[in-house]
């Protein structure tokens, strides 16, 4: 089943604010990996209780950035790459998963050596670009301030966290976040789920945070290995309209065209139930 086949067959809601897609439940993919463990509480008493955002493509608009820097980088050894095929093969990807895909698909030995060269000369290429271009995505700065007020917020990304912690700083949202997992702090990144679990197992390391469950955390992505990765958890995910056409990212629980559409009490009743959500 494609993702629009599932886009095609999804409960279309209008609100006010956005235009909000539910696939079906029979008509959702199944996880790719199932590795958080659940209990009762997690399917018959959960509720919306932490968000935990991805950064490129759904906080910043750093995509063409990465793409630039990327490209720029696989030049210097003879491999070329468009636009159209970095949205396409390699957006939800960590630099280190980027390389080797690019590598691979040329056949080109991905040796450790050459692997940690690359994503040096990458990580100082993008780095050089953010001081020249800050842009934050609309609607963003006025939702994260809205979330931190009530719930516990994170991050799970696959770049470098000096490139989060500058653009977030830059921003004025680094203090919105309690916990930021990067690409540094796991071995294998989207769409496995580890990224997301050290995210919320960081959230339950916070002093008085009650335990979350999976099922308790809303994720935001824009990318399908993101999705996947977020379902993969045991989390629901939010999918927002950046860098893919909604017909893309069907297997969401739920697609926006902006963040900037997005009223946190409308997911909570959508997603959770009305009655399970927070006043």
């Amino acid at each position: 089943m494609t993702a629009r086949s599932s886009v095609e067959r999804a409960v279309v809601f209008s609100c006010p604010h956005a235009l909000v897609i539910m696939p079906r439940p029979h008509d959702r993919q199944p996880d790719i990996q199932r590795t958080a463990h659940r209990d009762a509480r997690t399917t018959t008493m959960s509720e919306l209780r932490a968000i935990i955002f991805d950064f490129d493509g759904v906080i910043a608009d750093t995509e063409p950035l990465h793409f630039a820097a990327l490209r720029q980088v696989l030049a210097g050894i003879d491999i070329s790459l468009t636009e159209a095929e970095y949205y396409t093969d390699y957006l939800g990807f960590d630099d280190r998963g980027c390389f080797l895909a690019a590598l691979q698909s040329h056949r080109r030995q991905a040796s450790p050596t050459l692997l940690g060269e690359l994503m040096e000369h990458k990580a100082h290429a993008y780095l050089a670009a953010v001081k020249q271009h800050l842009a934050i995505f609309p609607g963003v700065r006025e939702l994260v301030h809205e979330a931190a007020a009530r719930y516990p917020l994170a991050i799970a990304s696959g770049a470098l966290r000096n490139e989060i912690e500058l653009i977030l700083e830059e921003a004025g949202l680094r203090k919105a976040f309690l916990h930021i997992t990067s690409a540094e702090d796991v071995t294998r990144g989207k769409p496995a789920p580890d990224p997301f679990l050290h995210a919320m197992a960081g959230l339950n390391s916070q002093p008085n945070q009650p335990a979350l469950f999976p099922n308790d955390c809303l994720v935001i992505e824009d990318s399908l290995p993101g999705i996947r990765a977020a379902r993969a958890a045991g989390m629901k995910v939010l999918a927002v309209a950046n860098t893919h056409t909604v017909q893309d990212l069907g297997e969401a629980d739920a697609i926006t065209h902006s963040l900037a559409d997005t009223r946190l009490q409308d997911l909570q009743a959508r997603l959770w139930g009305a009655a399970q959500g927070r006043p």
